[in-house]
């Protein structure tokens, strides 16, 4: 048997401009456009060739060049700013959200999203509803506000149209390069990597959790694509509004209730759980089991209680951006859960529905967030007529 390894090479930064790399590792980078012209003066030529991304230019940078530019008086005072705007900016407790809600300095957010669109570099979005969600984590980083981001980790994104020569679209997907991404795994306290389990179809599967640095703000990803998982399951992790409705409904899952739990790995306690869409909607299931176990309270009343610390933002009253989900389906994935709820099958199901959902035959995450959510808004005023 032949065993091989992969060794990777790479340029040793010269210690005048070594604080480089830690502006590559943190996506402050994506919305400073002076770090951005650093790397380009380095080496246009590269940076074009590697897409602007930060992390695989210092691995192809030459040595010659970095020697280079650690001599040029020029660069180094370029260097300088751009490296104590970074420091200032992470360490700078003179935020918005200081000046203005010091006594909140306490609370934590945590914002769901099934996307988020950050950068090129990451592709872990495909439109409007990843945008926002990305924007939201930039914009809640530069006013200091205490929010963490939780959402999934696809390892080809979402697909790449291509029109062949008789006008047909092609979708291609392409696998992320992740070696040359600002992410990291997330450890547990022995420095192993982080593992959490979730029941789908009453079979335990395995969560491994990557970390992004946006800014002072923290994006958890969850990854199903481990060797501990059966290939059904480790292929939830690959695309991004991939596969049938099984796949769709099982990401869901993972995202909501893989969510909660890994918040409480963390010992995060977040105030507020905002739901950016309703695709992370069975989060409110994984809180209400928690509170119905560690309060010893019933399911109303944990119900109540999740009330008041939930909101969903609706984006769109097209079906696209409300999953509708089979009974069937619903009852197979969730097996059993009513009954560790204390509930009937019929009251479990009635959360996501409505009178109009041809009685028991449709689970709507959207109705689900809707219905149980304390706070509710939309993204313009015509939602409001919508729901």
């Amino acid at each position: 048997m032949y065993i091989f390894n992969r060794l990777t090479v790479v340029p040793k930064l010269p210690e005048k401009i070594k604080g480089i790399q830690e502006i590559a590792d943190n996506l402050w980078w994506c919305w400073n456009t002076e770090s951005l012209k650093l790397f380009k003066k380095i080496d246009k030529e590269l940076w074009e060739r590697v897409e602007k991304n930060p992390i695989k230019f210092l691995k192809q940078i030459s040595q010659t060049k970095l020697e280079e530019v650690s001599k040029d008086e020029d660069f180094l005072k370029e260097y300088n700013k751009v490296y104590s705007d970074f420091k200032g900016y992470m360490e700078n407790n003179n935020t918005y959200y200081m000046n203005n809600y010091e006594k909140y300095k306490n609370k934590c957010i945590a914002y769901f999203s099934a996307e988020y669109g950050l950068d090129e570099t990451m592709p872990l979005y495909s439109g409007g509803l990843g945008i926002l969600s990305g924007d939201h984590l930039k914009s809640a980083s530069d006013l200091g506000i205490p929010l963490v981001g939780i959402g999934l980790m696809y390892k080809e994104g979402y697909f790449n149209q291509k029109i062949d020569g008789r006008g047909n679209q092609l979708t291609l997907f392409a696998k992320s390069d992740l070696d040359n991404m600002p992410i990291k795994k997330v450890k547990d306290e022995k420095g192993r990597d982080l593992a959490l389990y979730i029941d789908i179809e009453n079979t335990k599967v395995m969560l491994k959790v990557w970390e992004i640095n946006v800014g002072r703000v923290k994006l958890y990803l969850l990854d199903s694509d481990t060797e501990e998982n059966s290939s059904k399951y480790r292929e939830l992790s690959y695309r991004l509004y991939g596969g049938g409705r099984e796949m769709r409904l099982m990401q869901e899952m993972i995202l909501g209730i893989g969510g909660v739990k890994l918040l409480k790995a963390l010992n995060i306690v977040p105030n507020l759980y905002h739901m950016n869409e309703g695709h992370s909607a069975f989060l409110i299931i994984e809180l209400i089991e928690q509170i119905m176990r560690e309060k010893q309270v019933s399911f109303e009343v944990a119900k109540e209680l999740v009330k008041t610390m939930t909101a969903v933002t609706v984006h769109t009253p097209v079906p696209a951006g409300n999953e509708i989900f089979d009974i069937d389906l619903i009852e197979r994935m969730f097996d059993g859960k009513w009954d560790a709820l204390g509930i009937s099958k019929d009251t479990f199901l009635s959360l996501g529905m409505t009178p109009n959902d041809n009685y028991k035959k449709a689970f709507n995450m959207g109705v689900f967030a809707l219905k149980i959510a304390g706070k509710k808004n939309g993204v313009s005023k015509l939602h409001r007529r919508c729901f």
